[in-house]
């Protein structure tokens, strides 16, 4: 069975105060994206399982595109096979197939999307009976983003992302275009760089996301902000070029998703912008 994976952007990104268990409080918005990779499992035999790994998690995992970092067995693609076959011990060892296309480390939440596509699509091919509601609690476990794919529509989450409800956005009237400039972004790193008082929500200059995303995008320009844009870009200037650059011809809102480091312009559909970026940059149209 062949499932896509879809990545995410970030419309506007608050993170408040740290809290007890060492994440950070926040508010966002995931909007879907049709950028996919592929995801192909296939039922295998024990006997076709050689590495002790193989045998130990009854996956074969092979991968293409672009390469993947990290350990295999920590790819959120097998941590879901497992999660499930501990609660279903019936399940058969697979094939997994992983063919990247969406950037890691770029704040579009690919391996997030690999692994809760992995429960979608084990659920209906091994026909478990999961609801949806089953499919988060499995997803919150791998990781924080991995429930938004499993509902896969526009959503405010809060508490550490992984709260969620489905909100009235629509950008389908528009063309998104993503700028991908090769650069990776830890996650963690990026969540030091802030520093915020416990009373951040009190400031007078503070708006909440969901005060800002249902006025016309054409006025997010100076309200909808994504607070890891002013360190990050500190850090990496190449980004606040590719900002200003989609604002110069003609984005109506622009901003970096999540931690980074995918920048995204939204284009009215009549647009024709023009962009030059040095090679190695990955520039995605959606339409």
């Amino acid at each position: 069975m062949i499932a896509f994976p879809n990545c995410k952007i970030n419309l506007g990104l608050t993170v408040y105060s740290k809290r007890s268990d060492g994440f950070h409080d926040l508010e966002t918005i995931f909007y879907p994206i049709a950028v996919t990779d592929i995801l192909e499992i296939t039922s295998c035999h024990y006997h076709e399982l050689i590495t002790q790994e193989e045998k130990n998690d009854f996956v074969v995992f092979t991968a293409s595109g672009t390469p993947i970092a990290g350990s295999t067995s920590d790819n959120l693609c097998i941590r879901a096979y497992r999660l499930l076959k501990k609660d279903f011990p019936e399940l058969p060892p697979v094939r997994l197939h992983l063919h990247k296309v969406i950037p890691m480390g770029a704040g579009l939440g690919g391996g997030s999307a690999d692994g809760a596509f992995t429960l979608l699509t084990l659920n209906e091919k091994y026909q478990l009976n999961l609801t949806k509601s089953q499919l988060i609690s499995y997803a919150v476990v791998i990781g924080s983003d991995c429930p938004f794919f499993i509902i896969n529509s526009p959503c405010l989450a809060t508490s550490r992302g992984e709260s969620m409800e489905t909100v009235m956005v629509n950008l389908s009237d528009y063309t998104i275009i993503l700028v991908n400039a090769d650069i990776h972004i830890n996650t963690g790193w990026a969540f030091h760089q802030l520093h915020r008082s416990a009373d951040y929500r009190q400031e007078q200059s503070f708006r909440s996301i969901t005060d800002v995303i249902v006025h016309p995008v054409e006025s997010w320009k100076n309200e909808l902000v994504n607070d890891f844009e002013q360190p990050v870009f500190s850090t990496y200037p190449a980004l606040q070029k590719i900002k200003d650059a989609l604002y110069s011809q003609g984005a109506i809102y622009a901003a970096m998703s999540g931690s980074g480091s995918t920048m995204f312009g939204i284009f009215r559909k009549d647009e024709k912008p023009i962009l030059d970026f040095p090679p190695g940059y990955d520039v995605m149209t959606v339409k």
